[in-house]
């Protein structure tokens, strides 16, 4: 199992959270996401490394700006 924390900034509500989760949930290999909308920390859960780009991707997809 992989996990990693990964920052996300323009995220105000709980829309913000379901839209980030099923964006990212998407990822080949991820088998979780957990997103503290309070900090802005989004954990992505994996069962192989997943590519910094690919969440990067996914988030943008879902409206939202990775924060390096």
């Amino acid at each position: 199992m992989e996990t990693k924390t990964y920052s996300v900034s323009g995220m105000t509500c709980a829309h913000c959270v379901g839209s980030v989760s099923s964006e990212v949930g998407q990822i080949p290999g991820v088998t979780g996401v957990a997103v503290d909308l309070a900090s802005g920390a989004v954990t992505v859960t994996s069962d192989r490394p997943v590519d910094d780009a690919a969440v990067r991707a996914a988030v943008d997809e879902a409206g939202y700006e990775l924060v390096s």
